[in-house]
């Protein structure tokens, strides 16, 4: 028997994407996710741009997550450039990093993923039955938006970023106010953790290859080498020996894999199931209360992975901002110079890696940027075909709401990646 499952538009993401699934006596002979965005060329015109307008050009791939593409420029530039920053500088990158990931991490669990887990189309029907649940992710989501508009400048596309650290640093008493607010949005994020670990989990596991930075001493934000749960070990700088990207037919996106082993996946439960030691006492506790243990290799758990990210990110961002004393220059200076420079960060969605080859004028020679969600691609129809059988074997409803919500596990940004939806099952006799 051979059936189609047809998914023509993914819903509760970031982006235009769509889904087919061809089964031939219930195995899957074809998983396609389907991206028909226009791509937006944004490494062409980022050549014979000056190096410095980097941050604020990738920052405009993608809304939800600006922060990480400033990060991984400024990283890649300034490892071109011999740049290294104090302290000072790297602790208020680490919490405008934080900011981003409080942001987005609270978005996505409270109303993106959990309506799935809990049986409503979106968040405002789901707000009908549960509105303590809407109104925490709200006030954590407000948090983390705060840290960016007092530090970055404002919520979106925060403009206060440039190579060398920023154009201004914050005042105390400008800082300081946040805090309050900070430690609520952590005790509401450790007890919504409860609520989310009752949550009904499918049963599925795969032996993913799990990739992520590792820091020597901090949770990886934006800093570290890339290492894998299958051995991997290497500088940024060494990233393209070691993977690469390729264009698939039906897809407008390039699909990363590992040159040696194929698809591999990034994101909060990776960063997780490599970085445990890692995490801050609060955090770690927080994950021992709801009996999460590593390694998880069930990709719907990836939304615990993220509480329990959300709960690290708020703590550190609360030893940021009680720690802070305004010393010190915004930047450091900047050379301009030829060179080569690699720099990978942890967006919400996993490992962010940037190159530039910047000329003795300052220009932009050459760019390649590599988004999580290219990254996941793979894992993300490997997935999908794990599942399919099961799919196959659901009414048309219950097919429908599994295979987006697995997709929804990644939290894919099909722009850098915005409706789930008709889902066609046709079928035609014996294959």
């Amino acid at each position: 028997m051979k059936r189609t499952i047809k998914v023509d538009y993914l819903a509760r993401v970031e982006g235009e994407g769509a889904l087919t699934i061809e089964l031939v006596d219930g195995r899957a002979e074809s998983v396609k996710l389907r991206i028909f965005e226009p791509p937006r060329f944004f490494e062409a015109f980022l050549r014979g741009r000056a190096a410095s307008e980097a941050p604020d050009i990738t920052a405009r791939i993608c809304g939800i997550c600006p922060v990480a593409y400033q990060m991984s420029a400024c990283h890649a530039i300034e490892a071109a450039l011999g740049v290294t920053l104090p302290e000072s500088l790297r602790a208020l990158r680490r919490l405008l990093y934080a900011g981003e990931w409080i942001q987005s991490h609270a978005l996505h669990v409270f109303m993106l993923h959990a309506p799935d887990f809990l049986g409503y189309e979106d968040a405002l029907a789901m707000a009908k039955d549960h509105a303590e649940l809407v109104k925490q992710g709200l006030f954590v989501k407000q948090a983390g938006n705060a840290i960016l508009r007092v530090l970055g400048g404002r919520e979106v596309h925060p403009i206060n970023v440039k190579v060398g650290g920023f154009y201004r640093l914050p005042r105390v008493d400008e800082l300081a106010p946040l805090l309050p607010t900070l430690e609520r949005a952590r005790e509401t994020m450790e007890a919504a953790l409860g609520t989310f670990a009752g949550l009904p989990f499918p049963d599925f596991e795969r032996d993913y290859e799990f990739v992520a930075l590792r820091h020597a001493s901090d949770y990886p934000f934006s800093e570290g080498r890339i290492v894998s749960s299958a051995g991997l070990d290497i500088a940024v700088a060494d990233y393209d020996a070691h993977f690469v990207e390729e264009q698939v037919p039906h897809s407008t996106a390039l699909h990363a894999r590992l040159r040696a082993r194929g698809a591999y996946l990034c994101g909060p439960l990776s960063r997780l199931n490599l970085n445990f030691d890692r995490l801050r006492e609060r955090a770690r506790a927080s994950a021992d209360a709801i009996g999460f243990e590593v390694p998880c290799k069930n990709p719907f758990k990836g939304l615990l992975a993220r509480g329990i990210e959300l709960v690290q990110a708020l703590d550190e961002a609360c030893a940021i901002v009680a720690a802070y004393q305004a010393a010190g220059p915004a930047s450091v200076e900047v050379p301009r110079a030829a060179g080569t420079g690699h720099g990978a960060t942890e967006a919400p969605r996993g490992l962010l890696y940037h190159r530039y080859v910047i000329d003795e004028t300052g220009a932009i020679e050459a760019a390649q940027i590599v988004p999580p969600t290219s990254q996941n691609q793979r894992s993300m129809e490997e997935d999908l075909s794990e599942l399919a059988p099961k799919l196959a074997s659901l009414p048309h409803a219950e097919a429908t709401w599994l295979a987006e919500q697995s997709i929804r596990n990644y939290d894919p940004c099909i722009s850098c990646s915005t409706h789930f939806l008709k889902l066609k099952l046709v079928e035609s006799g014996n294959a």
